[in-house]
């Protein structure tokens, strides 16, 4: 596995689940959040750093997540057609 400079420090370890740190940009629907993961990789010929975000919906049982919060993920079971992460915790509440 190849190392990239993340925002959510992650190691691999085979078996256990994945955790994503990301930013809330959806709280309508009951239940449910969508979360921007933002990461940085690099070019593989310019070598040069860019952003790439992938949007992921999780689980919030509770719904206590509000637009712009940076939440913590974790990897579960599908829970409906496109939700597979879970909420873990709230890292910091927006402004």
């Amino acid at each position: 596995m190849e190392k990239t400079n993340e925002q959510s420090v992650t190691t691999y370890v085979p078996g256990r689940k994945k955790i994503r740190l990301g930013k809330v940009v959806s709280n309508k629907m009951n239940k449910s959040i969508v979360i921007a993961i933002e990461r940085q990789v690099v070019h593989p010929l310019y070598k040069k750093y860019y952003k790439q975000t992938k949007k992921v919906m999780a689980h919030d049982e509770d719904n206590i997540c509000s637009i712009g919060d940076v939440v913590r993920v974790m990897e579960s079971r599908p829970l409906s057609a496109k939700k597979r992460w879970a909420l873990i915790e709230i890292v910091e509440h927006a402004k």
